[in-house]
């Protein structure tokens, strides 16, 4: 499963088979605050094609749900400001109509969302959950839709579904909850999955159940898929290419055996030293990324990462911190962009690792 990450030329929108099935270009959402406004999403492009699964990581706050929940038309319009192109199945979604986006989302397009004990309704039973789900898109009767919501239990390995169809959200674990929420999802065979952080707080068995779990649903569904996560073991085991977001833009991109192999961007060696590996060296200590993320409101001038870096100083002129850099495609060819002002990141990044 392989795929570009880079933005797409404007042409025909319906040729999805080519430009991504999810077409993301130049996409930025602000929230205008008493305080100012949020710059909470920056010109951000990139695309996914049916059967490609994209990994979007960063810190909390890098833009990486923000981002998702725009894909889905789930900003409030009197709250947000989002500009730029969004085309799902070679539809627009930027400036759509509710009913237009209401008729995508759950049909086109399907999220899982972080937390499915807040997700799922607390006074409803799960199979009731799913089989309205499914009869907002379908026209059928209640019998049918709850024998569709049990196969999707079933389907997701949720034993004895046709019985725990009619138990709450409270009465199931994490794990179940989780898979519930997966078989809502995909009641509607939509071509995009959305799963945004779907392993967080699961036991490491149970993790690795939800994303083989997703894998096979994906090559059962031919879905395009994107998975939002700070964890870059859950990237490494899924994701065919990588997005790394850091203060609302992309800062990294390309495909994901080769980012995390030779990583450009300076922002991106901090999330890989962080980052424990089961086979390491068990002595070796963890080199966390001094400092904290920029504020939104106020974001520094020049590359957003600068004020954290330790490679400022190596750049000629000043530029870190009055310029920002351009993605564009780093010393290993273009489907690997990196935004840094290093002229040879790998100079440095090896005699780092080493």
């Amino acid at each position: 499963m392989t795929g570009s990450l880079t933005g797409p030329a404007r042409g025909d929108a319906g040729d999805v088979s080519r430009q991504g099935f999810l077409v993301v270009e130049s996409l930025s959402v602000r929230f205008p605050t008493h305080d100012g406004l949020v710059q909470a999403v920056s010109d951000l492009s990139y695309s996914v094609r049916l059967g490609e699964t994209l990994g979007i990581v960063g810190e909390s706050g890098s833009g990486k749900s923000v981002s998702a929940m725009a894909v889905l038309g789930l900003h409030d319009e009197q709250r947000s400001r989002v500009t730029g192109s969004i085309r799902v199945g070679g539809r627009e979604m930027v400036g759509a109509s509710q009913s237009t986006l209401r008729q995508m989302r759950g049909n086109e397009a399907a999220m899982i969302f972080q937390d499915p004990l807040t997700a799922l309704h607390p006074f409803h039973p799960v199979g009731r959950q799913i089989s309205e789900a499914y009869r907002v898109h379908h026209d059928c009767s209640r019998s049918a839709a709850r024998a569709k919501a049990i196969e999707m239990l079933d389907r997701v390995g949720i034993p004895q579904a046709r019985s725990r169809a009619d138990e709450y959200p409270h009465q199931f674990s994490g794990g179940m909850r989780q898979r519930a929420m997966i078989a809502m999802a995909l009641v509607n065979d939509p071509k995009l999955l959305i799963a945004d952080e779907p392993t967080t707080a699961l036991d490491v068995t149970v993790q690795a159940q939800i994303l083989d779990l997703l894998q096979e649903l994906q090559q059962d569904f031919g879905s395009a898929v994107v998975i939002i996560t700070h964890d870059l073991g859950v990237v490494a085991e899924v994701a065919d290419e990588v997005l790394v977001m850091y203060a609302g833009r992309a800062v990294e991109k390309g495909p994901t055996r080769e980012v995390l192999t030779h990583p450009e961007m300076p922002y991106t060696w901090g999330l890989l030293s962080s980052t424990p590996e089961v086979s390491g060296d068990p002595d070796s200590r963890l080199v966390p990324i001094p400092g904290n993320p920029p504020s939104l409101l106020h974001p520094p001038p020049g590359c957003p990462f600068h004020p954290r870096c330790p490679h400022v100083d190596e750049v000629a002129g000043d530029l870190c911190r009055s310029e920002l850099p351009a993605l564009e495609g780093g010393r290993r060819g273009p489907a690997h962009t990196k935004r840094c002002h290093l002229p040879d990141p790998d100079a440095i990044y090896g005699k780092e690792a080493t």
